[in-house]
């Protein structure tokens, strides 16, 4: 009987690992389906209405709550042409700022090739938090304090629910927000239909999570805002955004 029971077991165990694998390989094969991307009335004057060769795409996230529209209001303001041409919401729905063949600032560097990698780059935010600070047993928002010269808990928000805690840190955080499953799809969306139209290699980058001379230099792929900059946070290795990125290529 013990026996029997195992063979059953082991039978349906197969039977959920079969169901699992085919709603993974549905979520591969779905495409970007362009009508649905939300174009918003975002200015000429804020990005740069030149057509250049794309070879790199990087990965942001915002720092701010859900929705979109502060982080578009905040660009429209400055002068300095800073921007992304998508925007991701939390619930997955694609926010168009500007045609991916056309460039705006978004990697703030200050090597001599910094306008030529803006040219050259297709950037991408995710509506997140990113980096949280935990006090009195919850995560917050981290704020800069000027006058102690760190981050602190910005406890005027609510607490962050869905966090990725990494026990030994990443780029000065212990917790970040977590991206949404939504928010990933839509990226790996995007990312498969830029690499087909731009000829953008989508291989995984395992130097993508810090400094690297190879996105500095112009090398195409995917990178992160890391890549570029020692400074920032953006964006965070979560295991889900790492295994999608792998299943591109």
């Amino acid at each position: 009987m013990k026996k029997v029971k195992k063979m059953f077991f082991g039978t349906m165990d197969s039977d959920k690992q079969a169901e699992k694998e085919k709603v993974v390989e549905s979520k591969i094969l779905a495409k970007l389906n362009l009508s649905e991307i939300i174009s918003v009335d975002f200015p000429d004057n804020q990005y740069i209405k030149e057509q250049t060769d794309k070879k790199q795409i990087v990965i942001h996230h915002t720092v701010s709550g859900q929705g979109v529209s502060g982080d578009i209001a905040w660009w429209r303001q400055t002068a300095d042409r800073v921007g992304t041409a998508i925007i991701v919401g939390w619930d997955g729905k694609i926010y168009q700022c500007f045609s991916s063949k056309y460039w705006a600032y978004h990697l703030g560097l200050k090597t001599a090739n910094n306008k030529k990698l803006n040219q050259e780059t297709i950037g991408i935010e995710i509506d997140a938090w990113g980096g949280l600070i935990r006090t009195n047993r919850q995560w917050y928002p981290a704020k800069w304090d000027g006058n102690l010269k760190q981050f602190v808990a910005d406890t005027r928000i609510a607490p962050i629910r869905n966090v990725q805690v990494y026990e030994q840190g990443f780029k000065g955080f212990y917790g970040f927000e977590k991206y949404t499953d939504a928010q990933i799809e839509a990226v790996r969306q995007l990312l498969v239909f830029w690499g087909d139209k731009y000829g953008i290699p989508l291989d995984y980058k395992e130097d993508m999570w810090s400094l690297s001379d190879k996105a500095l230099s112009g090398q195409g792929g995917v990178w992160t805002h890391v890549s570029y900059r020692i400074d920032k946070s953006d964006c965070h290795p979560q295991p889900e955004l790492i295994q999608m990125l792998k299943s591109l290529k």
